[in-house]
């Protein structure tokens, strides 16, 4: 094997002092982000782990981790440190860097764990944090209270407030080093939420989520998840979270998914002191394996076998590699997932690793929620396994709010197919947002009782089989609303080719299961569409045409069956083309149908060799919208920024969400920035955190928006990378993708 200090990394290079402390997004999948933290030994880039060092006990060096492994911060603790004479000597004159000899980021933690594991800590609350100063960390810990999972709630309660109480003494201690701000609160989901919103007005640059290691040790993953749900919400966005001693790989992807950005753990050295070996499948025991469950660089000249007969202290550093090496791969692949959108897949798959995360899965995502309970009750629940909150869901009573905010996070349309994992599949939080924004803007053609035809029994596209039965439809039974059925939900036909509804990557029996009738009313009561007939026809016949015919004689809807003189299909497909632009319009776009109407009622269309539509021209000639062939979405230009803009009688004031059922039909959602932002973003510029003093509250992530001065001009639109909440908190990072250039058209 090759010594490791053969192939040295440059030290990295302090961040500029104005971004000293500061977080930035570059990439998120939901509450899921890879971003940066600016420190002054370089940036690390998250989420990441920081391996727990012992400065006495060095399994790994840290220097090694650094130059071989690319890790880019590590935590170790200050009370060791500080405890030990010989440590504390070397730590207060040369620094904690020199100590540890490691160029990177270096977190301490401040004794709160040592406390819970062996009694009170020796050390004062402005002390220890004196100390990380003087050593000169880059992210200090205060001295919080650890909350135990047995702990009463009045035990727990204590706890929080006393870390709130030691807060601004610790930040004034630290005299502007960053500082953690842990959140404790034991298993009660309402003391994890004081705990958070407590901590989150002070000036804290990252959270760890607190008292977790003994929830994790005893395999209790369903309340680890609603510790997650409970604090991350109520969190400052602009703050990366922490998740305090978790460092087993098998529970990043979920993590990750709920929004932790931090990890550390000693687990990769202490597993292997114990021959055990970590992996995203589970844990193994060195004595069980004939092959090896991972094959990292570290074991590739070893068999399981070879590893045994070595000696203890020689065998316990090859398994820590190995244990590292595992961790940092699992952690790449949830990363990778992160910039995929596909981050709850993999939370999925991960779920099936053990009994007690597939439990917690099924709990967040799919489990009933009892009906029957009064508000006050479920009010006074907790969140340990014995009460009656064991079987409480996010989808209904105390976990609904915190549930709602995942999926409002959610991106719904995704550039790459659904691959159909199961049942689980339809739980995914961007389809629920997908469904949930589907449902809430649609509006069928009547507010009275219609009859419906279901599409069922093939996959997409559903134009290249059905848009002629369809066009001859709208000429025969005018009053008939068309939907197809998709292995996702219902979605209506001038929406056919939207995602994820119609991209989805899965068996061929999807498209081909009976339907429930009760079922269906339900789903189209939610669309808003009171059915009075459901009628399913199958499009995988072959005289679909006539299949159609017979099934709406047969139920009345026709006297004879389907005759339409061809010469009407042109003016029926261009009434289909408007019908779906205008549907578009109004769900992605958040436009009422009338002003929709407006844009589309005098417009031409420009169509592709697919015969689908590629541009919306308006009645002066010019390109307004292009429908996109990637995702079923839609495309704006300048002038349509300008089109829907005009449609708009007032300017984003705020970010107050609390009044969500008046946001539909408002329209894309505006950002105004500041006037020294105004003349870089009319060419074109992105517009970057710091330079925004309101938005529309319902701005999302992977959504459209226009960019207004604060006089009320449009100065160009774009893509946000951000929602209302973190628009204004972030302070670095891009927030809008900008996609137009007014330096010319609007002088």
């Amino acid at each position: 094997m090759p010594a490791w200090s053969d192939d040295k990394r440059d030290d990295p290079q302090p961040c500029r002092d104005a971004d000293q402390g500061k977080f930035e997004t570059i990439v998120r999948d939901g509450r899921a982000r890879i971003g940066r933290i600016h420190t002054q030994h370089g940036v690390l880039e998250t989420p990441a782990l920081l391996p727990v060092i012992n400065p006495n006990i060095r399994t790994i060096e840290p220097r090694e981790m650094w130059d071989r492994y690319g890790i880019q911060g590590l935590i170790t603790n200050s009370y060791i440190i500080w405890k030990h004479d010989d440590l504390k000597q070397h730590a207060v004159t040369k620094g904690v860097h020199d100590l540890l000899n490691f160029p990177g980021v270096v977190m301490t933690d401040s004794g709160t764990f040592q406390s819970y594991m062996y009694g009170d800590v020796e050390v004062g609350v402005e002390e220890i944090v004196e100390f990380q100063r003087l050593i000169g960390v880059d992210i200090a810990t205060m001295l919080d209270v650890f909350s135990r999972p047995d702990m009463t709630e009045e035990e727990a309660k204590k706890a929080v407030q006393a870390t709130i109480d030691r807060s601004q003494a610790s930040l004034d201690s630290a005299q502007g080093v960053m500082l953690n701000g842990p959140i404790q609160g034991g298993i009660y989901r309402q003391l994890r939420k004081t705990s958070a919103e407590g901590m989150g007005c002070f000036d804290f640059s990252i959270h760890p989520i607190g008292g977790i290691v003994p929830i994790m040790e005893q395999h209790r993953y369903k309340d680890l998840v609603k510790i997650m749900l409970a604090t991350i919400g109520e969190l400052p966005p602009e703050r990366p979270r922490h998740m305090f001693g978790c460092g087993h790989p098998m529970l990043f992807a979920m993590l990750i998914a709920l929004g932790a950005d931090l990890f550390d753990s000693a687990a990769y050295a202490l597993f292997a002191r114990d021959d055990r070996l970590l992996s995203p499948q589970g844990t193994y025991r060195i004595r069980d394996l004939k092959e090896w469950p991972e094959l990292v660089p570290c074991v590739v000249n070893y068999t399981p076998e070879t590893v045994r007969e070595l000696g203890k202290e020689e065998r316990t550093k090859l398994l820590s590699r190995y244990n590292l090496e595992v961790t940092l791969a699992e952690l790449s692949r949830c990363k990778q997932a992160v910039h995929e959108g596909t981050i709850w897949q993999l939370a999925e798959q991960r779920s099936h690793q053990h009994p007690a995360l597939r439990e917690a899965f099924l709990w967040l995502t799919t489990r009933p929620f009892p009906t029957g309970l009064s508000s006050d009750v479920l009010d006074d629940l907790i969140l340990d396994d014995r009460s009656a909150a064991r079987e409480l869901h996010p989808s209904g009573g105390i976990w609904e709010d915190d549930w709602s905010k995942i999926v409002a996070m959610q991106t719904p349309r995704r550039k790459k197919g659904e691959r159909w994992g199961g049942e689980d599949t339809r739980s995914r939080p961007h389809i629920l947002a997908a469904r949930k924004q589907l449902q809430k803007r649609w509006r069928p053609r009547s507010s009275e009782p219609t009859d419906v035809l279901i599409l069922n029994g093939k996959p997409g596209p559903w134009r290249q089989r059905c848009d002629l039965l369809v066009l001859r439809l709208a000429h025969a039974a005018p009053d008939l609303e068309v939907l197809v059925q998709t292995p996702l939900g219902l979605i209506p036909y001038s929406l056919e080719d939207l995602n994820p509804f119609a991209q989805v990557d899965g068996p061929t029996w999807l498209w081909k299961r009976r339907l429930n009738t009760l079922l269906l009313r339900e789903e189209l009561h939610r669309m808003n569409l009171e059915a009075d007939r459901i009628l399913i026809l199958d499009i995988g016949q072959e005289s679909l045409l006539q299949a159609a015919s017979n099934l709406l004689v047969k139920h009345g809807l026709l006297e004879e069956p389907i005759h339409v003189d061809d010469t009407q299909l042109p003016q029926l497909r261009d009434a289909l083309r408007r019908r779906q632009i205008l549907d578009k319009l109004v769900v992605l776009s958040n436009l009422t149908y009338e002003n929709a109407a407006l844009l589309v009622h005098s417009c031409s269309f420009v169509i592709g060799g697919t015969g689908r539509v590629k541009n919306v021209i308006d009645k002066d000639g010019k390109h307004i919208l292009s429908p996109r062939l990637t995702d079923g979405g839609l495309s704006i230009t300048d002038l349509g920024a300008k089109a829907m803009h005009q449609q708009r009688s007032t300017v984003a004031s705020g970010t107050d969400e609390k009044d969500a059922s008046s946001w539909t039909g408002k329209g894309l959602p505006q950002l105004v920035v500041e006037e020294d932002a105004v003349e870089f973003i009319l060419r074109g510029r992105n517009v970057f955190h710091g330079f925004i003093s309101s938005c529309d509250p319902w701005l999302k992530a992977g959504q459209t928006c226009l960019i207004l001065s604060k006089k009320g001009k449009l100065i160009g639109h774009g893509i946000s990378r951000c929602d209302a909440n973190e628009a204004t908190r972030f302070k670095k990072g891009i927030a809008v993708r900008t996609r137009s250039d007014f330096s010319k058209s609007f002088e």
